[in-house]
């Protein structure tokens, strides 16, 4: 995926977002703007988890070797973790 389709998605929920907070859509334009939005959300979603999958990090090992390893983000704590 570019970094183009993300900022593009984000963008539309951003819009989206600003829209329904507005208060000046009707029941059925929010319930649409809903739909939008959860799908604008899923594609953001699906981007970050294929570029983490692409991260590596060097980390150095008992001997002072440095080696690589996926990169992956303990989500019960939010830290980055190799």
């Amino acid at each position: 995926m570019t970094k183009g389709k993300f900022e593009e998605a984000y963008a539309e929920l951003e819009r989206i977002i600003r829209a329904l907070e507005g208060g000046e859509t009707s029941l059925d334009e929010s319930l649409e703007y809903y739909e939008k939005g959860v799908a604008a959300l899923k594609t953001c979603h699906r981007i970050l988890e294929e570029a983490e999958k692409k991260i590596e990090i060097l980390v150095k090992d008992s001997q002072g070797e440095l080696h690589e390893e996926s990169f992956s983000v303990d989500k019960t704590q939010g830290e980055a973790t190799g």
